[in-house]
């Protein structure tokens, strides 16, 4: 009874759990929040973690706090790396949602990487719970990303997803709503954040953050060389290696095409090895359909282009791609008794 009387008052939700950022979906209200995956903490007295900060007021704390103040990421490449920090946060981003109502145990569905493992699965699994959920549900990320960004995935012919987050690049190929193959690699846009901080370390000595990088990267990060147009000049601010004081650098944007380029890669592997996997049928239907591109890494500039050139087959990107995976959750979510096939076991 007392569980009925919880799911009457209690908003269900679809959580994007991911490693940069998470978004929550209410079933009938869309996506009601939006926030990175980052939590602030300060010792006690008692030697017990007292969470100060979560989500965006928490991001703008990272490399700018005192000693006794730390600032965490739960999630390392899209799985739970810090279950304590990760439960508190979930918890926080339930109570937002619920904040109207007079009780909080909602059933929740969670996604997860597709390559993520038994022992990870169930980290996430339990750190629902451990948040107050009733139940939790879990699905994989490309399946999820493939729903919301409206593939036919019902239909007999072969529809492919490519979902580049924070940690992690996830891969989907479905038919006749099932899943075909799936797999991920841990090879996403914090890899490429980390990518240009080492090119500008190695190549002009000079230190910076990765939200230096992250920036560069989506103001003028490219995933080609631009030939023609105005010269475009960037300017870094960091620590000089060599003298250790504060200087600033000038780069071009080829300088963070070339920085790129390793993970973009990388990415193409993972892409076709799934291209060499799957039966040569689904193969011939995607030269026909192309493969969608979702998640933050979907926006970098020319990255479409880039992955065509490399694979022979089209990509297209999917509208508001930052937001695929939580759509699709929330749709799996909304229609339960008929998609319940898609989920997977913790």
């Amino acid at each position: 009874m007392l569980s009925q009387t919880l799911g009457f008052v209690s908003k269900d939700m679809a959580i994007d759990l991911g490693t940069a950022n998470t978004l929550v979906y209410v079933p009938g209200r869309g996506i009601v929040l939006d926030e990175p995956s980052v939590v602030a903490v300060t010792q006690a007295r008692d030697g017990e973690r007292k969470v100060i900060a979560v989500g965006r007021e928490a991001k703008t704390m990272l490399g700018r706090t005192p000693s006794k103040i730390e600032t965490i990421q739960p999630l390392r490449d899209g799985v739970i790396a810090d279950f304590a920090a990760a439960e508190e946060m979930i918890k926080h981003f339930i109570r937002l949602v619920q904040r109207r109502s007079l009780f909080s145990s909602p059933r929740v569905m969670i996604c997860v990487p597709a390559s993520a493992t038994p022992v990870e699965r169930r980290a996430v699994h339990e750190a629902g719970l451990s948040a107050g959920a009733r139940r939790v549900y879990l699905i994989e990320e490309p399946v999820a990303a493939a729903i919301g960004a409206g593939l036919p995935i019902t239909e007999t012919r072969g529809s492919m997803i490519v979902d580049i987050g924070g940690g992690t690049t996830d891969i989907a190929v479905l038919s006749m709503g099932d899943v075909i193959y799936s797999h991920s690699i841990r090879t996403a846009g914090n890899a490429m954040d980390e990518a240009i901080v080492n090119y500008v370390r190695f190549k002009h000595h000079l230190l910076i953050g990765s939200a230096s990088a992250e920036a560069v990267k989506k103001e003028q990060g490219s995933a080609l060389a631009k030939t023609n147009g105005e010269r475009v000049t960037i300017h870094m601010k960091g620590r000089d290696l060599q003298r250790g004081f504060p200087t600033e650098i000038e780069l071009e944007p080829h300088d963070i095409a070339e920085a790129l380029s390793l993970p973009i890669q990388q990415i193409v592997g993972g892409i076709r090895q799934a291209l060499a996997d799957v039966p040569p049928e689904l193969v011939a239907d995607l030269c026909d359909s192309g493969i969608y591109l979702t998640g933050g890494g979907a926006l970098l500039e020319r990255l479409d282009v880039r992955l065509a050139q490399e694979t022979g087959v089209k990509f297209k990107i999917a509208e508001d791609p930052l937001r695929c995976v939580a759509r699709g959750t929330g749709t799996v979510l909304e229609q339960l008794d008929t998609m319940a096939h898609l989920l997977i076991k913790p």
